[in-house]
Order: C-alpha cells, then sequence, then structure tokens
C-alpha cells in the first residue's frame, strides 16, 4: 500500500534546554528529542492518522539507535533510515528566549549523514507511488545528497503532491547565490512550495510575499505558501485561488518545530482536498500549537485538539 507521505531529509537528536531565557553557556538541564525538519513532518502528518515514512541516515551509534526508535514510537516507517559508519548522528542545541528568539548550534561535523543519502540507494518506486513526496532545500545543500534529491524529484515527475519545502539554512552553504540554481530545478519537478519570505527571496529573488509567490508560480510549481511570522500566511494557487490567513494568537514558549507542526497539517488538508484557506487556517492552528510547548517532535497536535484551537479561536 502506497504511503501517505514520504519525506527526505534531516533527522538528529534535538537538546533543547529545560530552562527558558537562559543562555545555553549557563543551562543545567536539557530535555533529549527526536529532531531534524523532514523527521519532524513526517511525524507531524502521522499524529493526523497519515502513513508516513521517512528517507535519512543516521550515525551508526547510540544517537542511531535513539532515533529510530522514536521514529517507531510515533508510529513512523524507518525502513529507509540507514546508518553511515564513521559519522556521528547529528545533534542539535538551542536556547529559548521567548517569544521570538530561538538561536540553534548545530552539530553537523565532519558532516551529517542525511547528506550522504545515495540516489543509487532509493526506493524509487516507493517515492513515485506516495501520495505525498516532501523534500527540503538542506537536502540540496551537498552530494550525494544533491544528486539523490534531483533523481528521486525527477523519477516522481510531479506524480501525486510534491512539495518542496525551501527550509534555507546559511550555515549549510558557502553562498546563497550558489543555492539558486539547485532551487530551480528543485521547483521544476514539484507542485508545492513552502516557505518564509527568507526562504523565499533565496529561492526566487522576491522578498515581497505577493510577488515571491508569483515567482514560485513561474518556476513551475501549482501552489506557492509564503510563511509570513506575525503577519499570517499566504497561498496562492495557479488556478486564482488564495488565502491570507492570520495567525492563530499563542503564547509562544519555543517557535521552533511550529513550521514542522505547520507543514505535517498542510500534507494532512491536502490530502483531504480540503480548499486552500481551510487548510491554511488548519495549518497555522497547529503551528500555532506547537509553538505553545517547549519540544518539536513529541508536541506534535492530534485532530482533536487542532479543532479545539480552532473553535476556541487561539490555543489556550
Amino acid at each position: 500500500m502506497a504511503y501517505d507521505l514520504i519525506t527526505m531529509g534531516r533527522i538528529g537528536v534535538d537538546l533543547y534546554p529545560l530552562q527558558t531565557g537562559v543562555p545555553l553557556a549557563r543551562v543545567s538541564s536539557f530535555g533529549k528529542f527526536l529532531g531534524g525538519s523532514a523527521t519532524n513532518v513526517a511525524v507531524a502528518a502521522a499524529r493526523l492518522g497519515r502513513r508516513t515514512a521517512v528517507i535519512t541516515r543516521t550515525g551508526a551509534d547510540a544517537f542511531g539507535d535513539y532515533v529510530r526508535e522514536a521514529l517507531r514510537g510515533f508510529g513512523v516507517d524507518d525502513r529507509w533510515v540507514t546508518p553511515v559508519a564513521g559519522l556521528p548522528t547529528p545533534v542539535t542545541f538551542c536556547e529559548i528566549f521567548p517569544p521570538d528568539d530561538f538561536p540553534l548550534y548545530f552539530y553537523r561535523q565532519p558532516k551529517a549523514p542525511d547528506l550522504e543519502i545515495d540516489a543509487h540507494e532509493l526506493d524509487l518506486d516507493a517515492v513515485r507511488a506516495a501520495r505525498v513526496f516532501w523534500v527540503t532545500g538542506t537536502g540540496l545543500s551537498e552530494e550525494p545528497s544533491r544528486t539523490a534529491t534531483l533523481a528521486a524529484l525527477a523519477h516522481r515527475a510531479k506524480a501525486g503532491t510534491t512539495v518542496f519545502d525551501l527550509d534555507w539554512r546559511p550555515m549549510f552553504w558557502t553562498d546563497p547565490e550558489a543555492a539558486r540554481p539547485f532551487y530551480a530545478e528543485a521547483l521544476r519537478h514539484t507542485t508545492v512550495a513552502v516557505g518564509n519570505v527568507d526562504e523565499a527571496e533565496i529561492a526566487t529573488g522576491e522578498r515581497e510575499p505577493h510577488a515571491a509567490a508569483r515567482a514560485l508560480l513561474a518556476a513551475g510549481v501549482e501552489l506557492a505558501v509564503v510563511k509570513q511570522g506575525p503577519k499570517g500566511v499566504l497561498a496562492v494557487h495557479r488556478d486564482g485561488m488564495s488565502a491570507e490567513v492570520p495567525p492563530l494568537p499563542v503564547t509562544v514558549l519555543n517557535g521552533l518545530g511550529a513550521g514542522d507542526a505547520f507543514g505535517g497539517a498542510l500534507v494532512h488538508g491536502l490530502l483531504g482536498s480540503w480548499d486552500v484557506e481551510r487548510v491554511m487556517r488548519y495549518a497555522n492552528a497547529a503551528g500555532a500549537i506547537v509553538a505553545s510547548r517547549l519540544e518539536c517532535s513529541s508536541a506534535m497536535p492530534d485532530p482533536d485538539e487542532i479543532e479545539a484551537a480552532l473553535t476556541a479561536g487561539a490555543v489556550r
């Protein structure tokens, strides 16, 4: 049976401070959580009842064992999560200064195993058969992951829904200009593009949300989703439908992971063939719920929680 969603990209361990408003140098205790953007999206969709899997790689170490066990615990298929000898499973630390300052510290040296995904090892039939396939900008930052990502997109050839999470992380690239040709190639093979205004600018050169959405449509996608932070989210479909939805009121504890919750809920709505505005409101609510919690993967909401937040008009 085809998967509802297969994601491809980062995995690792998030170590989040259990004290907020404290610089990392003075934090005394941490919580350990499954992390990685593509991984979190798969977890978020699984929480909403979707059959999901992730294509990624870990170190052949204890943290690699942990993330695979965590995936299974969340109901995400880990059959395409394989170890790489000699490379450690990535660890990410953050600082938490609510409501809007959450610095990240990536430990992905000498190289992250998730960038060692090889095109020759991909189950291309499963990728093509999945109802939704999700890739990220980070996957384009180094070889062999770059070739594997583009090969998977080309083989899929826009079968079903293919989502490109623009996912711009400047620390993974030597030059923003070097990223744009690879982003353009990925956009040719995708039906949905999702990113904030910074990421849209990297992909298209346009920063103003409506202009960026038009540029993403011109690049080949059918639905452009531009997240605008406190201003909400803009979604524009090639058929002329559009929606600009404000954020759901929330007291932010940790904004990290909110975008991944948004992504999982976006997938859920697209699979349900909902109209654009309903999808955006639902995804906004999912993101707001996670922003109100410390962790990411284990904070992903279930359908009842999202519906309750939508009914209340806020996250309580």
